[in-house]
């Protein structure tokens, strides 16, 4: 069975920089695409960015040149750099990956 753990959330100022951590258990990371997600208070939950098992990434519009998605394959972690934070950005943030959910991790970004 997978499991997907997330840290590094927390409360930063806008314009403030988190670092989000996803540890998978299982080795999975090496052949599997990863996936970052949040969702907002009332909102669907989105994609925020991906990143393949070759190191391909995809972002959303909203976070493009903001937000930065890489992997360790031999910690089976995969993170996400948060930069330039917004109001906005504030939401529950979840790892998905070959079927599974991560619990999540709050980020608050107060203006």
């Amino acid at each position: 069975q997978v499991q997907l753990v997330e840290s590094g959330g927390g409360l930063v100022q806008a314009g403030g920089s988190l670092r989000l951590s996803c540890a998978a258990s299982g080795n999975i990371l090496r052949f599997a695409t990863m996936e970052w997600y949040r969702q907002a208070p009332g909102r669907q939950r989105e994609l925020v960015a991906l990143i393949t098992s070759g190191g391909g990434t995809n972002y959303a519009d909203s976070v493009r040149d903001r937000f930065a998605i890489s992997r360790d394959n031999d910690r089976n972690t995969v993170y996400l750099q948060m930069n330039r934070l917004r109001p906005e950005d504030t939401a529950v943030y979840f790892c998905f990956s070959v079927g599974y959910w991560g619990k999540g991790t709050q980020v608050t970004v107060s203006s």
